[in-house]
């Protein structure tokens, strides 16, 4: 075939695949941003200024970056030990992280119940300790933690493969300890897989509905009780106002969600070079 023939035929499949990926693009795109301009600032901004509003969204950004934290400080150190250990079991154990991903999340609320719940031993543990699960921000935590910490195991894992295994050992060679070697080398290294890991790992926290929908209704939170803030949206949307009730709402998760992004991509892409 000519060099004419083969450039033409790579434009044709060039131009199918624009045409697929443009289709995929609008879906992604169109819906959200209909929503964003469906309701106006004032309407928007008022909304926000509701005690029912603002006490749920910030109970849901709160839970969201504890459940984060928790997750860095457990997960970051499995995910190292996965990427620099071989071990028999090693591909189930990887198999099972991600579980969570897969599984119904109203069917996670409900096994979190049968260990959580006051009824069996860590529920009791919990209580006898002053820390209440059911109905409390321990529980909404302990959700969203569990469906979204898989997406930081997996990515800081990405991040210690991608270090290579020899910087470490000559770093050890020379004398540096293995947490010297882990916190100077390894860590800053595979920050940035780590970092995005956090953010979708807080992402998927913050838009939980099912698993917190079971194991949490309105919880006490600095002198309010609200609900999080995906139940608030399907509480308003079941009232008598319907789609419009739940409207202004769905723009303020939004517009979060877009501006936690937005920062976090910029935090990350002007990180310290090492």
């Amino acid at each position: 075939m000519s060099k004419t023939g083969i450039r033409a035929k790579l434009y044709s499949m060039n131009l199918v695949f624009i045409v697929l990926g443009t289709v995929i693009l609008l879906f992604i795109f169109v819906p959200p941003l209909k929503t964003i301009f469906s309701s106006s600032p004032g309407t928007i901004w008022n909304t926000l200024l509701q005690t029912e509003v603002y006490s749920s969204i910030l109970l849901t950004i709160y839970a969201a970056l504890v459940a984060t934290l928790v997750g860095l400080l457990l997960g970051v150190p499995l995910a190292y030990i996965l990427s620099r250990h071989e071990f028999r079991g090693k591909r189930l154990l990887e198999a099972l992280i991600d579980v969570p991903i897969v599984m119904p999340h109203s069917a996670v609320g409900i096994a979190l119940l049968f260990v959580f719940g006051s009824r069996f031993l860590m529920g009791k543990f919990l209580n006898n300790i002053g820390i209440g699960f059911v109905d409390e921000v321990t529980a909404v935590v302990f959700a969203m933690m569990f469906v979204s910490v898989p997406f930081l195991i997996d990515s800081a894992k990405e991040g210690f493969n991608a270090v290579d295994v020899r910087l470490e050992k000559v770093a050890r060679t020379l004398g540096a300890s293995p947490w010297r070697s882990f916190f100077r080398i390894s860590l800053p290294l595979a920050w940035r897989s780590i970092f995005s890991g956090s953010v979708l790992m807080w992402a998927r926290g913050f838009s939980e509905f099912g698993a917190v929908y079971i194991v949490a209704g309105h919880v006490p939170f600095f002198g309010y009780h609200p609900v999080a803030a995906p139940i608030l949206v399907t509480e308003l949307f079941e009232s008598p106002g319907g789609l419009g009730a739940a409207q202004p709402v769905t723009v303020l998760l939004i517009l979060i969600c877009l501006v936690a992004f937005v920062v976090f991509r910029t935090v990350a892409s002007r990180g310290v070079k090492v």
